[in-house]
Parts: C-alpha cells; structure tokens; sequence
C-alpha cells in the first residue's frame, strides 16, 4: 500500500516542504533510507544523514532548517519522533485489518463472535466460546472450551489458548505463547514418586495486556491466576499457578515466578530476575536483570543481585567485590608483618 507526502501529512497534522505527492510504500532508518521508504530525524546526531538519505520523504521537527541542499520530501511537525511512532501504530492496524474465516480451520457448537472476526487457517475454536468484536487470530491457534475473548484482540500464529481462560479488551498475545496450560504441582509419594494436583483453576488477562513470543501463564490450581491491566510481558516469560501481577507492570524476558506469587502494580523487573514462591512484592518496586527474589519486598524499593539485596548496598558492595583479590593479599600482607 502506498501512501503520499499529502496524505501522511493529514494524518500528522504536517505541513509538506517539497513534492506532496511524493509516494512511500515502506518505513527505513535514515542512514538506511531507500527510494520509496518514509523516514524521520528527531536526533540531533543523525542531523549529517538527512543531506544523503535517498529516503523519498523524512519527517522533521518544525525547527528543522537544511544548511545545504536536500533531495527528500519534509513533513514538518511539532515532534518528530511521537508522529512517527503515531505513524508506526497506523501502519501496523493497516497491515494487521484482516477480516473473515479461512479454511480449513474448526468452529465448534455454541460459539458466538462479534463484527470483523479474522480466523486464520488451520485454526480451532473450542465449545462454547464467546468472541469479542474486531478479533484476529492468526493461522494454527487454539482456543479451547468455555474461553471468553473481550473486543480489539490480536492473537498471533500459534497462539495456544486453554479452556476456561477469561482474555479482556485489547490484548495482543505473540505467537508461541500459552495461557493456562496446568501449574507444576506435584505431590510426593513415600516411594519417591508424585502423583499430579489436577489444576482446576483458570488464567484472567484484563483489558490492555501485551504478552511477547513463547511466554507461558499457568492455569490456577484453584481460583485464578490474574494479569492485572495495562501488564507488558516480554519473551519467554514464565508465569506460574495463582500468580497474581499488578496493573501497569513490566516484565522483562526470562523471567520466572513462581506459584502464589502477588506482584504489586507500576513495578518494572529486568530479565532473567527469579520469584520463589508465595512471595509478596510491592507496587513500584524495580528489580535489576538477573536478580533472586526470595523474600517479601517493600513498596518502591530498588533491589539488584542474587540473593537480591538494596541497590544501593548492592552497588557499593560490587566496588569491593572486584578488589577482593587485592584486598586477601593486603591481608595477607598484614597477618605477615603482625607475625
């Protein structure tokens, strides 16, 4: 699809310096620009590519004034970077409106769903299932028994969707993910065996939750596991039984809680950052990448390390772990001249 200088200008609310009906038909890097690719500058470090970029139109802040002589088309704007990212987000609901039901694919009895469904081929739709308005389900998904899918929701190829989930509005899940597949739970047996806990509970997504490529959320053993609203969930995440996640949390890819754990809202955690079990964590606290957490956290504490302790002590504690060779040898040293 291609769009003209004029046409992205309305869209922006800019004001065209060249050829308005200059046409672009993909997105590029300024230094990487192509003929027939639209770009932006907002970095005042990128300033030199604008004079070389065979870009066909740039976006640029209103201040912006060539010293020498341009062959792109501007589109001058207050903020050239939040209208591109605006930009990116219209380009991606162009690419991403599809609509009706391919073959093969499965829609069991009992399933309702609203306006401008997409379900891709090879797709399965259990028993039962209520869909929201404006739904995409891309090829090779399942939705088992029973699930209730809320409006403007975009689940990717492969997406695996266990019975009984409960998914709110506005949910982009990626592809590889799986949500409620059954919690670890085992019991041990006196010869050493375990005999599974069936896993009886669901998973809760509310509204305006994003969750990257291959992370997996289980289904509660009782009760729910529940993603408060507005989460983002990166990569391979793995999220365990009756978890519970705050609103507006971040989670960063490869990491791992464990069942029970209750995580506060506005909390930002680094990747591969450990959660033992039946922990409660605070609202706004930030964990560094890597870290083990072990222990209760309080509300709008920063913590680093494994096990993970204050930042700050974590900080001072590093400057003292790396000279700890020379310190043993001072030491030593001493305990010579003392002798």
């Amino acid at each position: 699809m291609k769009f003209t200088a004029e046409q992205i200008a309305g869209i922006l609310e800019g004001e065209v310096v060249g050829n308005p009906n200059a046409e672009v038909a993909t997105l590029s890097k300024i230094e990487e620009g192509v003929e027939g690719s639209l770009t932006f500058l907002s970095n005042p470090k990128y300033a030199n590519y604008i004079y070389t970029t065979k870009a066909t139109i740039t976006i640029v802040n209103h201040s912006f004034v060539p010293e020498n002589e341009i062959s792109t088309t501007l589109i001058k704007v207050e903020d050239a970077y939040k209208s591109f990212s605006k930009l990116l987000e219209y380009y991606n609901q162009v690419k991403l409106m599809k609509s009706g039901i391919e073959q093969p694919s499965v829609i069991s009895e009992n399933v309702t769903y609203g306006d401008n469904l997409y379900l891709g081929s090879f797709s399965y739709i259990g028993k039962n299932v209520k869909i929201g308005a404006n739904v995409k389900i891309y090829p090779n998904c399942f939705i088992g028994d029973n699930v209730v899918i809320g409006d403007d929701c975009v689940f990717f190829a492969g997406v695996k969707i266990y019975s009984e989930t409960i998914i709110g509005n506005n949910c982009n899940i990626h592809s590889g993910s799986i949500i409620g597949s059954d919690g670890f739970g085992f019991a041990p047996n006196p010869d050493g065996s375990f005999t599974k806990i069936p896993q009886i509970g669901n998973v809760i997504l509310e509204d305006n939750i994003d969750i990257g490529s291959c992370t997996t959320i289980d289904r509660a053993t009782i009760g729910s596991t529940i993603i408060r609203k507005g989460v983002k969930l990166d990569n391979q995440i793995q999220i365990a039984h009756n978890v519970e996640i705050g609103e507006n949390t971040v989670i960063a890819a490869q990491t791992g809680i464990a069942g029970s754990t209750k995580i506060g809202k506005n909390c930002m955690i680094g990747g591969q950052v450990g959660f033992a079990g039946h922990l409660i964590i605070g609202d706004n606290v930030r964990i560094q990448a890597q870290s083990g957490i072990g222990k209760n956290i309080r509300e709008g504490e920063t913590l680093q390390g494994s096990p993970s302790f204050n930042y700050g002590d974590w900080n001072k504690s590093y400057v003292h772990f790396r000279n700890l060779p020379k310190i043993v040898a001072e030491v030593e040293e001493l305990k010579k001249k003392i002798n």
